[in-house]
């Protein structure tokens, strides 16, 4: 028996459009491997986050199969899936901030905005990220806000500080 054709190619399509802002971000650069994270900061840095187009598309581009594009993109704590807020605080929990009042820096930080971590204030002001270690730890605990500007030695009045200076 005969099998019919296919009237789509298998896997993920790419999105014209996703395509031509890919190749837009990426201009001249060379679309070699060991590039990967700094075309998906691009991409990232440009639409605030990384749409499973922008994937898709950045995939097609530098000839690599989606699932590593998506390895790498999911794996750094500074690249977004989803659109974030217009602050994206990002804590670090890992062993030495957490022994020096990262999780309770969490909590208080949770409490105050009244999200979890991966949530967004409804007014979309904020997002709150779990992090790794950011190489910080003699001056722990410490976050990012916006993947750019570290805060150290946070406690919650330092918190509440950062807060009112960001609203």
């Amino acid at each position: 028996m005969k099998r019919k054709a296919r009237s789509t190619p298998k896997g993920r399509q790419v999105n014209p459009q996703a395509l031509e802002e890919v190749r837009s971000l990426l201009g001249d650069e060379p679309r070699r491997r060991d590039l990967l994270i700094e075309h998906l900061h691009k991409v990232n840095d440009r639409y605030g986050h990384l749409s499973a187009a922008h994937l898709a598309a950045l995939a097609q581009e530098m000839r690599l199969a989606m699932a590593e594009v998506y390895e790498v993109a999911t794996f750094y704590s500074m690249y977004n899936l989803q659109p974030t807020g217009k602050y994206k605080i990002t804590m670090c929990t890992c062993l030495p901030c957490g022994l020096q009042g990262a999780l309770a820096a969490a909590d208080h930080l949770r409490q105050k905005l009244g999200i979890d971590f991966n949530e967004t204030t409804p007014d979309g002001r904020f997002t709150l990220k779990e992090g790794e270690c950011m190489g910080a730890c003699a001056m722990a605990p410490v976050l990012l806000v916006n993947n750019k500007k570290m805060h150290d030695y946070m406690t919650n009045d330092k918190l509440d500080a950062l807060l009112k200076e960001l609203k």
